[in-house]
């Protein structure tokens, strides 16, 4: 029993790095001390644990012991998707959109201007209405978390804090409205 584990143990390891996987590993930022404005508490406090966790990096409190200021904004929207045939609403399509800009210490644009916009649907019944409002929040939380790590990845992106002209890093936003997600 214990060899056909060991199989099943090994096998699966192979396939895993044939598909390559790889573990997230340590992120090595341009920055060592980054400074966060704006955002929601618990956005920032996501991006505190996975900048700090996962390198070298801190997060500090004031903007004068800072290397980089990263500026963040967030706006929460709901619109109808779908109508029954008596007119009323039967799925809501969640929007988040995270507009961030980062900057070094002497003012330096490292990455301008840039949004990051998600969008989900859910489904909607007036008989659950406090239901369906701790599921839009849960949802809401959940893109969050998504905006975070795309956010992560970009910081990732910035190799110097004086970058030369032509080399900056450029700025991304979405460049057609967002499909309505599949169910």
């Amino acid at each position: 029993m214990t060899r056909r584990s060991f199989l099943t143990l090994a096998c699966s390891v192979m396939m895993l790095s044939a598909c390559g996987f790889q573990l997230r590993g340590q992120q090595d930022y341009a920055f060592k001390r980054l400074y966060v404005a704006g955002g929601s508490p618990a956005a920032v406090a996501r991006l505190t644990r996975m900048v700090q966790g996962g390198s070298d990096t801190v997060v500090v409190n004031s903007p004068a012991n800072a290397d980089a200021l990263l500026q963040l904004t967030q706006n929460r929207g709901q619109s109808t998707l779908t109508l029954n045939t008596l007119g009323v609403v039967q799925e809501y399509q969640l929007n988040l959109s995270m507009i961030y800009t980062l900057t070094g210490k002497d003012g330096t644009v490292l990455i301008p201007q840039s949004v990051i916009a998600l969008n989900r649907a859910m489904t909607y019944s007036d008989q659950f209405s406090q239901a369906k409002a701790a599921e839009a929040d849960i949802l809401f939380a959940d893109m969050e978390s998504d905006a975070i790590d795309q956010l992560i990845r970009r910081l990732g992106v910035v190799r110097s804090m004086n970058p030369a002209p032509g080399e900056g890093v450029p700025a991304i936003a979405p460049r057609a409205p967002l499909p309505p997600p599949p169910l």
